[in-house]
């Protein structure tokens, strides 16, 4: 499975993953709190450079901030339509805030990492009786085929325009299913393997 994660050291890779995960938590929390928009312009303004002093630490999810900013200028143009350009643009920096808090995550923290921290913070189900190690697994995959989902798009995407030098779009979807389903299937056979033992 391709990764988001750079091997690249940055500031951000020697902070603790749970840490991290709250800091992501409350400056997203923070960001749908502010109604004003000078407000979010600054937030904005921090968040960009935090994420531009990872330097070359970033490079895995630039990807990401693009199409991020490409849906944002999406929205802001279809509140525009409506009359609302304000609307639009307080929900395109939300959206590229939030994109770029979440590739700062994924870009320093390793995918192991992650799941310790959702494994510790699902222990207190324990005490009902739940499979605390099975939940965060669980969750753990959704957010690595998050992950790779983005990632197969971008080689998919990549391959396409070097042999027709266009974008893929849509053309794109049934390879990317594909992909996508056979990387289900492998790690469902290796889980089946795992789980049994």
């Amino acid at each position: 499975m391709g990764t988001l994660y750079s091997e690249i050291s940055s500031w951000m890779h020697r902070l603790p993953a749970g840490l991290k995960l709250l800091l992501l938590a409350l400056s997203s929390m923070a960001l749908l709190a502010l109604s004003d928009l000078r407000f979010q312009a600054l937030a904005f303004a921090v968040i960009a450079l935090l994420y531009a002093s990872l330097g070359a630490a970033s490079r895995p999810t630039r990807r990401l901030v693009v199409v991020a900013v490409i849906a944002s200028a999406l929205v802001g143009g279809l509140h525009t339509a409506t009359g609302q350009p304000w609307l639009g643009l307080a929900s395109g920096l939300r959206l590229v805030s939030t994109t770029m808090l979440g590739a700062m995550l994924t870009a320093t923290t390793r995918f192991g990492d992650l799941l310790g921290v959702a494994e510790w913070l699902l222990s207190p189900l324990a005490r009902l009786g739940l499979p605390v190690e099975r939940l965060a697994l669980q969750l753990g995959l959704m957010l690595r085929f998050a992950e790779q989902f983005f990632v197969q798009w971008q080689r998919l995407a990549d391959a396409y325009r070097v042999r027709t030098g266009r974008a893929g779009g849509w053309r794109l979807l049934a390879p990317l299913t594909i992909h996508m389903l056979i990387t289900a299937r492998k790690v469902a056979d290796a889980l089946s393997i795992r789980l049994k033992l």
